[in-house]
This record gives C-alpha cells, sequence and structure tokens, in this order.
C-alpha cells in the first residue's frame, strides 16, 4: 500500500533517530550547491554525507560500491535524466529511500518523480530545514513534498481525467527533450546528455510539435525557449508564436 500523501512540515524533527548515521548520496551537477547541502547535512547527527556524484552513471557507480540510505537527486544533471536515474535506482535497490531536490516547478514534475519511485520532491529555494526535514521523512518511507503539491495531487485523484493539450500532457522523455531544447542544445547534444540515439530525439521532437501544435522546428524551440525562460509551464502551447 502506497504511503498517504502528507505535507512536509518544518518542524519534522530527528525522532526515532537510529543508532548510526543515515547515509545520503548528492547527485546535482552544480558543485557550490553540493556544498552548501553538504555542509548543512554535515551538521545533523544523524545524517552522513557518503557520496557526491554530477551525473546519472557516477551516482550508479557509488551506489554499486558502497550501502546508501538516501539518495538526494537533481532532474537536471550534466549527463543523463534526473527522472531515468530514479528509475534504475528504484529497479536496482528498490529499499534506498529518493528525494528530487530541484528548481524545476513541483507542479510539472512533482508527481512525475513520485510515479518514477521518488519519495519526495522539494524545490530549491526552500528553507534549509525544510531540506532536511524533507529527508526525514523520507527515510521514514513518508511521502515528503509541500502543502501546494499535496493538495494538488490529492484533487486529482478525485477529479475525472480531462482531455487536452500542453505541457502536463507530454510524456517524461517528451519533457526532457522539451527542457534541453528550451536550455539551448541541439538534436546531437539532447542525444548525448540523455544517451539516446539522435533518430530518437528526432521523433521525440515530432511528438512535441503534434502536441504543442508547433507547425516547424523553429516555433517547437521558441515555445521551449519561452517556456524554459518565462515560467509557461502548464500553459497550452498551441496558438503562441
Amino acid at each position: 500500500m502506497q504511503p498517504p500523501i502528507t505535507p512536509l512540515s518544518q518542524g519534522t524533527g530527528p525522532a526515532d533517530q537510529p543508532s548510526s548515521p543515515a547515509r545520503v548520496l548528492l547527485v546535482d551537477d552544480h558543485p557550490i550547491f553540493r556544498l552548501g547541502l553538504s555542509q548543512l547535512l554535515g551538521a545533523e547527527a544523524d545524517l552522513e554525507i557518503v557520496g557526491e556524484a554530477e551525473d546519472a552513471e557516477a551516482a550508479l557507480a557509488i551506489l554499486r560500491e558502497k550501502p546508501v540510505d538516501l539518495a538526494v537527486v537533481d532532474l537536471s544533471l550534466k549527463t543523463g535524466s534526473g527522472i531515468d536515474l530514479i528509475k534504475q535506482i528504484r529497479a536496482a535497490w528498490p529499499e534506498l529511500k529518493l528525494l528530487v531536490l530541484s528548481m524545476h516547478d513541483e507542479q510539472l514534475f512533482g508527481e512525475r518523480v513520485l510515479r518514477a519511485g521518488a519519495h519526495g520532491y522539494l524545490m530549491k529555494h526552500v528553507p534549509a530545514e525544510r531540506i532536511v526535514g524533507a529527508i526525514r521523512k523520507s527515510l521514514k518511507g513518508e511521502l515528503a513534498v509541500s502543502e501546494q503539491l499535496a493538495e494538488t495531487m490529492l484533487n486529482a485523484m478525485v477529479s475525472r481525467p480531462r482531455a487536452g493539450t500542453g505541457i502536463e500532457n507530454l510524456s517524461d522523455r517528451e519533457l526532457e527533450v522539451f527542457e534541453l531544447l528550451g536550455r539551448g542544445h541541439d538534436t546531437r547534444n539532447i542525444a548525448e546528455s540523455l544517451k539516446i540515439s539522435i533518430k530518437t530525439v528526432e521523433t521525440h521532437q515530432s511528438n512535441l510539435k503534434l502536441k504543442l501544435g508547433a507547425h516547424s522546428a523553429h516555433q517547437l524551440r521558441r515555445l521551449a525557449v519561452l517556456w524554459a525562460t518565462e515560467g509557461l509551464a502548464g500553459q497550452p502551447a498551441a496558438g503562441r508564436t
């Protein structure tokens, strides 16, 4: 049975503190952010940083070499996909807990990463104490999400599915390709970053044009840039130029 969806509380403390610190892996492509997070968590007696990685390959290598209780994962990595990494970890180490800490909009990505197997989703701008609290909730097998995301997910559970077009209807891989387009990557760069073929990227781009109402590759890229830079997540792309 899936654990209940409960909003993250700022006051979550180290109740039932283990006799030895929980072993934490940090997966993020920004060294300065990893340093700050490592210092934050290193100050907690019940948490221990046992490894850091900037991409999926390095993260998997660490997991094969040493025991880890929880991985804090960003969605945008140097190479590879954060969502794909979550799925791989869940398949290979089903007992390992996963918490996503990302700059991406939780309303668009939160439910996706939970479906992939994560135990929580936080955006990077939250206060430090909420990050620590979310890690402790995840270690206990509880879902650590904001009140806003919890409300969105509960509303979706009781509402009838609605047909439509827009960003929210893209598959996980299509969304990753769309994001990388918006960040200025060309087809070859996207293929290398996601470790897929150029032909597969082109297929995803064709599907994106159909789903978002873009009439050309140029218009699709423009929509992607607008979404990436102006926060148009979740809005229908059709009709914008």
